[in-house]
């Protein structure tokens, strides 16, 4: 029986994103449920499967599996034989570390920039909240490519892992509010954007019906 993978509304939810990613990037077999989380129906359908109300949720058989993070590290114990982690102790703790940091923070960048998988990129400018959230990230993903990333390889410790998952979601902010970083930064932006995993997710999220003018509108 595969895996199955309760999802909200792929344009906007940038949790599910993160389970969703690393399930296909890696080739994992799973089902997908979507719930449209802005209306009634789609609520009570996702209340059925979650216990928060909130998606993601990852069932195995009877197993059942919510918070992104947690999900993450459901699937590395579930398959050791995929590098979900980094396979160095000192990496590995590092990859956590900041995976942790990221399912904790950068909310004045998440309510300033909310994440939109079918908007057009268009300058946005940021609050000095949402500007410090971007000097932080940026640090992240420079400290950890240059300690423990590859020269010939472009993700945050050299090959795709949960760790890169968990921050898909801000290469999405950053692109479509055109936020101004560095070389090095958009060079990672443009690796993760070249995923065939993260290409599946925004055609999907384009062909979605529902819509939502708070966001969309921005």
């Amino acid at each position: 029986m595969p895996l199955r993978l309760v999802v909200a509304n792929k344009a906007y939810s940038s949790w599910s994103l993160r389970p969703w990613i690393l399930l296909a990037h890696f080739h994992i077999p799973f089902e997908e449920v979507v719930c449209n989380i802005y209306d009634e129906a789609g609520r009570k359908k996702l209340r059925k499967h979650s216990p928060t109300g909130k998606a993601p949720v990852l069932f195995d058989g009877d197993i059942r599996v919510w918070e992104s993070l947690a999900i993450l590290e459901y699937i590395a114990e579930k398959y050791p034989d995929r590098a979900i982690w980094p396979k160095r102790k000192a990496a590995r703790a590092h990859a956590r570390a900041i995976s942790n940091e990221m399912h904790a923070g950068f909310m004045p960048l998440r309510q300033h920039c909310p994440t939109n998988f079918r908007r057009e990129p268009k300058f946005r400018e940021l609050t000095p909240e949402a500007a410090e959230s971007v000097r932080r990230i940026e640090i992240i993903w420079a400290e950890t490519r240059e300690t423990f990333g590859s020269k010939k390889k472009p993700f945050l410790f050299g090959d795709f892992c949960a760790a890169d998952a968990m921050f898909a979601p801000i290469v999405n902010r950053l692109h479509i509010y055109d936020v101004p970083v560095s070389p090095q930064t958009r060079e990672y932006m443009d690796a993760i954007m070249a995923l065939p995993a993260y290409a599946a997710w925004c055609k999907d999220a384009a062909k979605e019906k529902w819509r939502e003018a708070k966001y969309d509108d921005l």
